[in-house]
């Protein structure tokens, strides 16, 4: 029974970190705490990493943010004169402008303190702009350190580390179960109305609509796979939901 449970709770889980994905992909209006604008952090960006050690460590930030994985790294690789340590956030075709790029910001810190920080920030925006291109996103700027990210997605990353699936699992399922109520009873409610109300029978379509959108993409997130960033205005391949 507690196998059965267990595997149960994985795949509500995955469910709903697929979801999370496919639902913000595709436009829908449904809250679902911490996912906006979250992510993880990796790659030795924690106090006790070493320079050249890639470990996966728990922290808060964003790709594109001043505090966020990519920045820290890339501050790191400044620092230790270390290019290797923002190699893996971009594609391999994009190497030789990230090393370009490093190479040319390492030579312009020497000429002062005002040179170095405007060297770095190039740096920064260069290696985010390309890893963000990697990921078929768009790119619109640094954003400031210390933003509120929710509790979803580092909770998801706090899973990894401890091992155990724990309050993740509960957050996201409670989220989505909640969010196929809230649609499901907007539409149920306004299900019977008079076929000569014409406003009655618009205010139907317009809960049923989001209703069966956000089941679809449930269903769509369910079978198939979120990965990386999504392009603003655009829905991941495989997720184009049916439209009404």
């Amino acid at each position: 029974m507690t196998k059965t449970l267990d595997r149960h709770g994985i795949l509500l889980f995955a469910l709903s970190l697929l979801a999370i994905a496919i639902l913000f992909a595709a436009g829908s209006d449904a809250s679902i705490p911490g996912s906006a604008g979250a992510a993880f952090h990796f790659a030795g960006i924690g106090p006790d990493a070493g320079v050249t050690g890639l470990v996966f460590v728990w922290a808060f930030g964003h790709c594109d943010g001043m505090d966020g994985p990519v920045v820290t790294l890339a501050r790191k690789a400044l620092d230790s004169g270390n290019v290797n340590l923002v190699l893996p956030w971009v594609r391999v075709e994009d190497e030789t402008e990230i090393r370009h790029s490093f190479e040319h910001a390492v030579a312009v810190r020497k000429l002062g303190t005002e040179a170095r920080e405007l060297a770095d920030m190039h740096f920064f925006e260069t290696l985010v702009r390309i890893h963000r291109a990697g990921e078929g996103a768009s790119y619109t700027g640094l954003k400031p350190a210390g933003r509120d990210l929710g509790p979803a997605i580092p909770a998801a990353d706090k899973a990894i580390e401890d091992g155990s699936l724990g309050r993740v699992a509960e957050l996201l399922t409670k989220a989505i179960h909640e969010g196929l109520h809230r649609h499901y009873d907007a539409a149920a409610a306004r299900r019977r109305f008079d076929p000569d109300d014409v406003r009655a029978g618009r205010e139907y379509v317009e809960a049923y609509v989001p209703y069966i959108h956000y089941v679809e993409r449930l269903w769509l997130a369910a079978k198939g796979s979120a990965h990386g960033h999504t392009p603003e205005g655009h829905e991941q391949e495989g997720t184009h939901a049916h439209a009404h």
